[in-house]
């Protein structure tokens, strides 16, 4: 979503979040309806059309940098502190996110 953003506009948009998934989708071999639907969280979705995503990005970045390795990656670390962040609503996604990734070799 970062590289979907256009320097002379920087609006976030649904064509550029379409552009986005279809690269997702591409990348993974999967088709876009479930890329999205599997793949991305709704609070992902949500924070970039209200262009609060960046904002978001920020408050979690510091979390992670202050926490003790976890094993694991770093985009993995900052997207589990960024849903941690989310209001509480969805807290049984937030929770098969950790035990999915705990259950990887």
């Amino acid at each position: 979503l970062r590289d979907a953003l256009d320097e002379d506009d920087p609006t976030p948009t649904k064509r550029r979040l379409k552009a986005a998934i279809a690269a997702v989708a591409e990348r993974l071999g999967n088709t876009v309806t479930i890329c999205r639907k599997c793949y991305i969280h709704p609070a992902i979705i949500d924070g970039y059309l209200s262009g609060n995503l960046a904002a978001d990005i920020r408050r979690a970045r510091r979390p992670v940098r202050d926490e003790p390795a976890s094993g694991l990656k770093p985009e993995e670390a900052l997207t589990l502190a960024l849903l941690d962040g989310r209001p509480k609503g969805r807290t049984g996604l937030k929770e098969r996110l950790r035990q999915s990734l705990e259950a990887m070799p």
